[in-house]
């Protein structure tokens, strides 16, 4: 069965199964051209069961870019790369009105956001005017130009990154688009065992430009999102985890480090981030383990530190982990 097939008839239990089981063979596929990043590659998968989006960021060479574009030649989908920079215009993505030279009219030109997966290279290089355009298309799933709204193509997701050493002739992102992003993940520095792999690999003939020639092949597609997906809705969440997740919130807010705490939108995207880990690992209900593993990639760009902590060094995701630290776990 390819992966786009539906059946006819078939248990929801066993197809949910081979749905998880195709979803989950997308990580041995990228994990035949990039090494050490698994943790980055959970998160894509969670975003894409959420609907929702991922900024990455790490230091240059961590393998970023290979990474989403390895993801999109293991999912049978429609990929795009933006290279964002200062002359980016809203229209160079979104796209624009051209004249038909047959029929003498405006016509509508589709931009790169027309994609299922979009890779956004350096978000924050591009201007404030661009990254609005980009923010609706995250939160509303359309694009307008002209005064037209055009629906995006489903599943959309923007795989942002940003560099996080280099800041000059950089556009910060305000805290309204950092918090459109389901996930935020940092990319490390490989362990010396995974560097010394890459290496390895490098010296047998790897080319990063040519992802197929490692092998990576699509064994899922736009079917298997939008079940996994539906799926994910049936996940039961008790009252006792809805709490938790709340309290956690609740604690960010009463942080003395902390000018912005998790807003409910942040509390909202860490119970549909739990719901599709724990649905992944082959659960139809969320423990507090799930919450705890996705609250930092979830919550930790939502939060501001004040100033004078930042003065002090205060490094936010220490303070996140703090919070959650203060909140009792329900059994």
């Amino acid at each position: 069965m390819s992966p786009d097939e539906l059946p006819d008839q078939m248990p929801d239990q066993a197809y949910d199964a081979q749905v998880r089981e195709r979803l989950g063979a997308v990580r041995s596929e990228v994990a035949k051209a990039v090494v050490g990043q698994d943790a980055a590659v959970s998160g894509l998968l969670v975003a894409l069961l959420c609907g929702g989006h991922v900024l990455m960021e790490g230091v240059p060479g961590v393998a970023k870019t290979l990474l989403v574009r390895t993801l999109g030649s293991a999912l049978d989908v429609r990929t795009r790369r933006v290279q964002f920079t200062p002359d980016l215009m809203p229209g160079d993505i979104t796209g624009s009105m051209v004249i038909d030279s047959q029929r003498g009219e405006l016509t509508f030109r589709e931009g790169p956001l027309f994609t299922n997966l979009l890779l956004a290279d350096e978000i924050n290089r591009t201007p404030p005017k661009t990254q609005s355009a980009l923010l609706e298309a995250m939160e509303e799933g359309t694009v307008s130009v002209d005064g037209v709204s055009h629906e995006l193509p489903r599943p959309f997701l923007v795989a942002a990154t940003q560099n996080p050493v280099e800041y000059e002739g950089t556009y910060p992102l305000p805290e309204a688009q950092l918090d459109r992003f389901l996930l935020k993940v940092v990319l490390p520095i490989p362990q010396r065992d995974h560097e010394l792999e890459i290496l390895r690999r490098h010296a047998q003939g790897f080319d990063p430009r040519r992802v197929a020639a490692a092998g990576v092949t699509a064994v899922a597609g736009a079917a298997d999102i939008a079940a996994g997906q539906a799926a994910v809705l049936g996940v039961q969440v008790s009252p006792e985890v809805t709490g938790y997740i709340v309290d956690i919130a609740r604690a960010t807010r009463e942080s003395p480090s902390l000018s912005l705490g998790v807003s409910p939108r942040g509390a909202t995207a860490l119970l549909r981030a739990a719901r599709a880990w724990a649905w992944l690992n082959g659960r139809d209900f969320v423990t507090p383990d799930d919450v705890k593993a996705l609250a930092h990639a979830t919550l930790v760009h939502r939060l501001g530190l004040r100033p004078e902590a930042e003065l002090e060094g205060v490094d936010v995701a220490e303070v996140l982990a703090s919070a959650l630290g203060s909140v009792p776990v329900p059994r």
